[in-house]
């Protein structure tokens, strides 16, 4: 179909979301003037026993849509595309898939700092989960290295190692132990396990010799084909093709679902990275987004026009929740509570949680506790992708004179939170708070934002659905989310620095755009107040920062901007950054207390 005339055409437009546990579907139709959300729907997944169909879970999602709307989209048990005269079924049918675990590679490169955290950036913004980081230098002997591949079941391995011209012998040792391993894939017991290689453009010959016979290798432009140079787009787009190929294929149901979709299934994260990509491009700013779920949290962004995605699979919310658990340990935990409960209550909640997934809190101590556990899996999903988004290590860098004291070396961290403008949350626990103070709250704790931030979340985990229909309609994905998806909380002003608790950290002025004073505020360190500016309209802020406080344009300095208001307002800051928590429970109790009154005492 003529993806131009598509865009001229299309009225109803009907998107799934093949989750681990869940489906989604949304149906946007345009309403004469405009797309607009319509109506969603939601059944179980059945990709696995004793269904043993994806399209099961998209049928009973589907039907729920109907029963809704009065509107018919199926036939013969299947969507109708495209609509027909009696207007039965959509113009447009797509859809995204985490069902089965998600796409989950293996990733082997030459120098684990240099071609395999290449591989490792490639594979995760193609959408995939990795379970494994296989390098030359990475302390394993050999046979350590067969036993941990032999032991994996990945969808796919993406080799890469050395740069063109480069020796090829230490990517050829690599490609020995994979062959020797001789890994299965996981689903399609008869097929042959894809291996895409994007290494030393010498090595090809030798590569086929050693792989081509036991799989099915695909070869693509080198990702590192000089060391100043990282080339990931190539390995991507061929990620994505093996995957509809393979495991797409071979996965239940998911055969006949791709016969009824109007473009080929993409990757559930690939498609929410899609859109914070463009999110990024057309407003011109910086985004980090975050979409945290039952076993995984995705952690993406977009600096100076860089696009980075990481993804920590073992912290989540309900199926992961222990993992969070054990990772952050227990007191990173209770420091989030503004009331005493004891480690053991903590634990055993946990471990229900755990033990039943779909649970949700009945009371507001498991609502506390559940949205500190959400703090530190964020935090911890945060410094893992600030320790992977960074540039490129092994480039000699030319320098001037006025370049000597300001210049960062290669392999530090892209993330520049004081340059952050946007930051946006997705997943069960921000988008379904019971109060949109608390989503604020969340992201703010764990991200910890500097200077001014906008802050937002997606209302219905709808951004998956709109990243793969602007691959086919760009306006309506855009329409869709700025109308009906993204839910602006406000602006979050923090100042850096620190001082003791009560001392002057900025005085702030609030003007509307004809200059009228809104109000006038002297923030106190260790204090957090909320200023209200309902969604859609703009203020003008004056912030004079102490000598000790930064709030972007260095320590004492003035800045003066126009922000954005939201459901909750102006959320001022004056925790400090680092965030200052007490470490003893009174201390720490009373001033979450008055955290509290200070952000919820607006409302």
């Amino acid at each position: 179909m003529d993806r131009s005339a598509m865009a001229v055409e299309v009225r109803t437009i009907l998107a799934t979301d093949c989750g681990s546990t869940t489906t989604k579907a949304v149906l946007i139709e345009h309403d004469g003037t405009r797309y607009r959300l319509i109506s969603r729907g939601e059944a179980p997944t059945t990709v696995e026993a004793p269904f043993d169909d994806v399209t099961i879970g998209v049928i009973n999602a589907v039907t729920e849509l109907e029963e809704i709307t009065g509107r018919r989209f199926l036939r013969d048990n299947r969507i109708k595309v495209p609509r027909g005269e009696d207007d039965v079924g959509a113009d447009i049918y797509i859809s995204t898939s985490s069902a089965g675990g998600g796409l989950q590679m293996m990733v082997a490169g030459v120098v684990r700092s240099m071609t395999a955290e290449s591989a490792e950036r490639a594979a995760l913004g193609a959408g995939a989960i990795v379970m494994e980081v296989i390098a030359v230098d990475d302390g394993r002997q050999d046979y350590q290295k067969v036993e941990r591949i032999r032991g994996l079941r990945p969808d796919m391995i993406l080799l890469s190692g050395g740069v063109d011209g480069g020796t090829v012998s230490h990517v050829l040792d690599i490609a020995e132990i994979i062959g020797a391993a001789d890994p299965k894939p996981r689903f399609g017991a008869g097929f042959k396990l894809p291996i895409i290689y994007a290494g030393n453009k010498d090595a090809r010959e030798s590569i086929r010799k050693i792989l081509g016979e036991r799989s099915d290798l695909r070869i693509v432009e080198n990702i590192r084909p000089s060391l100043e140079v990282e080339n990931l787009i190539p390995a991507r787009e061929e990620i994505h093709k093996v995957f509809l190929e393979h495991v797409m294929a071979q996965a239940p149901g998911y055969a006949k679902l791709m016969g009824w979709t109007t473009v080929p299934i993409m990757p559930t994260p690939a498609a929410f990275g899609r859109m914070v990509e463009m999110i990024a491009k057309d407003r011109g700013i910086n985004v980090i987004a975050v979409d945290i779920g039952g076993a995984t949290t995705d952690v993406f962004s977009v600096f100076d026009g860089v696009f980075n995605r990481t993804v920590s699979a073992n912290l989540g919310m309900s199926y992961s929740i222990c993992n969070v658990l054990a990772e952050a340990g227990i007191q990173n935990i209770r420091r989030w509570i503004p009331k005493r409960v004891e480690e053991a209550e903590i634990r055993n909640r946990l471990r229900n949680k755990m033990i039943r997934p779909t649970t949700i809190p009945q009371t507001m101590e498991d609502l506390l506790i559940e949205q500190a556990v959400a703090r530190e899996a964020l935090r911890l999903a945060f410094d893992h992708h600030k320790r992977l988004a960074v540039g490129l290590k092994g480039i000699r860098q030319e320098r001037t004179i006025a370049d000597t004291f300001e210049q960062k070396m290669t392999g530090e961290s892209l993330i520049d939170m004081m340059k952050l403008d946007l930051l946006l949350g997705s997943g069960g626990v921000l988008s379904h708070a019971p109060m949109r103070e608390q989503a604020a709250m969340m992201m703010i704790d764990a991200f910890q934002p500097e200077g001014i931030t906008e802050l937002a979340v997606d209302s219905i985990f709808m951004m998956p659905q709109l990243g793969i229909l602007s691959t086919v309609h760009r306006d309506a994905a855009m329409e869709v989310f700025w109308n009906d998806c993204f839910i602006a909380l406000g602006t979050c002003i923090a100042p850096v620095g620190r001082d003791r608790i009560g001392a002057h950290v900025c005085k702030l002025i609030v003007e509307d755009e004809e200059g009228d004073l809104i109000a006038s505020e002297d923030i106190s360190f260790g204090d957090i107040k909320v200023i209200p500016l309902p969604p859609g309209e703009r203020a003008v802020v004056e912030i004079r920062p102490s000598r000790r406080f930064d709030v972007g344009a260095g320590r004492g300095n003035t800045v003066r901007k126009k922000i954005s208001g939201g459901v909750v307002g102006i959320i001022v800051d004056g925790r400090g950054r680092p965030l200052f928590i007490p470490e003893e429970d009174e201390e720490r109790i009373a001033l979450q207390e008055k955290w509290f009154k200070g952000v919820f005492g607006a409302r």
